[in-house]
């Protein structure tokens, strides 16, 4: 890629980077921006699963226990030892990639479905923690009276993370963040060997490759990601307890990252974005919508079995091997 493309990019990403933080400013609805806001973090916990399942080949059920994970560590951090909220966030984020780390690496020594149950259980076990374990978690009652993020310099509050614009805000600058490491991972000879490992893992071993510890990088990344999130989130609602591992979560980013196209990071952002609006625009149920959703997901199998940025992949190479073929002599 030469400069002129990369300026071109990065003047396009910051065009939209200031569109996109206009919009709670134009719309002026707490509604508006709250919704918003949660197909951001949508956009994140997709991405983080598209790393592990669209790059590496690895269904995994754990990242919902990575986002309620860090959520519940900034939380007790925040209020019991009264560490601030931005350290809490982060130390959150560390744990979720320390609890990676323990499952994936007894998990990988197993076969690719193998993984996927024990990632499953893991998720599952750690909403029984959340919820048993009540001299830690409080239980069922969660541990309420989280404090609000904030961003001062100077002495002078920037941004009030107690209002819904604020905390869109930090929410948007850090799906920017998310969004670029993950592009540039994925554009580096890490993630080609990603693609590599995904493909034909039998080939890249007799290559050299050790799949499976890129396979527990992306899951550790993927974590990392998705327990800073988890972190943000509670913060923003001032409250945690069990219902943050809900399993909701886990069907709503696999149904987006399949939709969207395993593999493909703007599919899989745009179907992010598409399916926390929808439901709320046409003001379906929970319930309901996962029906709904489950209707989408087997059609679009059918007939988009690699996804909407899977498709318009296929669509692109087809243009350009048609366009060489007619400059053929």
């Amino acid at each position: 890629m030469n400069k002129t493309t990369k300026s071109c990019m990065a003047g396009l990403g910051a065009s939209l980077f200031l569109l996109l933080a206009c919009i709670p400013f134009a719309l002026d609805s707490v509604y508006v921006t709250t919704v918003a806001t949660v197909a951001l973090v949508f956009v994140i916990l997709s991405t983080g699963l598209n790393l592990v399942y669209g790059y590496v080949g690895l269904l995994s059920f754990a990242q919902v226990a990575f986002w309620g994970a860090g959520g519940y560590t900034g939380a007790l951090l925040a209020v019991d030892l009264g560490i601030s909220p931005w350290i809490a966030t982060l130390c959150g984020g560390t744990l979720a990639g320390i609890l990676a780390l323990g499952i994936g690496i007894p998990a990988l020594r197993l076969s690719r479905h193998s993984f996927a149950i024990v990632t499953l259980t893991f998720a599952l076990l750690m909403e029984l923690v959340a919820r048993d374990w009540t001299s830690l978690t409080r239980g069922p009652l969660g541990v309420p009276g989280l404090p609000a993020l904030e961003v001062s310099l100077f002495g002078r509050k920037w941004i009030d993370g107690s209002t819904a614009t604020g905390f869109y805000l930090i929410m948007l600058i850090y799906t920017i963040i998310v969004l670029v490491l993950t592009w540039r991972l994925v554009r580096s000879p890490i993630g080609r060997t990603f693609l590599a490992v995904k493909h034909d893992e039998a080939l890249a071993r007799s290559q050299g490759i050790d799949a499976n510890r890129y396979k527990l990088l992306a899951l550790c990344i993927s974590a990392v990601f998705s327990g800073i999130a988890g972190a943000l989130y509670v913060f923003d609602l001032s409250i945690v307890d069990p219902s943050i591992f809900d399993f909701y979560y886990s069907e709503m980013m696999l149904i987006m990252v399949i939709l969207g196209g395993a593999g493909t990071l703007g599919g899989v952002v745009v179907t992010s974005v598409l399916f926390t609006i929808l439901p709320e625009a046409l003001r379906i149920t929970p319930s309901l919508r996962l029906v709904i959703f489950g209707f989408i997901l087997i059609a679009s199998v059918m007939v988009l079995p690699e996804g909407v940025g899977g498709y318009l992949r296929q669509r692109r190479l087809r243009l350009v091997q048609q366009r060489s073929r007619a400059e053929q002599p």
